[in-house]
């Protein structure tokens, strides 16, 4: 299967190939050059809760029982 670069440095994946690869409108591709070959990935997705881990602060130092008794008044 051949595409030719646009002027525009667009190309035209083949519908063969993107239905193959399950690439579909809004599919982000990653691009790096090997050997000599350009080569294309679909790109990770972004855990939206990736950015959060280990951000929160607990509001108590000791264990859970030990929390929920000091909120009890215990």
């Amino acid at each position: 299967m051949n595409s030719v670069v646009s002027e525009k440095g667009q190309v035209t994946i083949p519908k063969r190939l993107r239905d193959q690869l399950g690439l579909r409108n809004g599919t982000v591709l990653e691009f790096h050059a090997e050997k000599g070959t350009l080569v294309a990935r679909k790109a990770a997705k972004e855990d939206p809760l990736e950015k959060w881990a280990g951000k929160g602060k607990l509001p108590f130092a000791g264990s859970v029982d030990d929390y929920i008794d000091t909120i009890r008044g215990r």
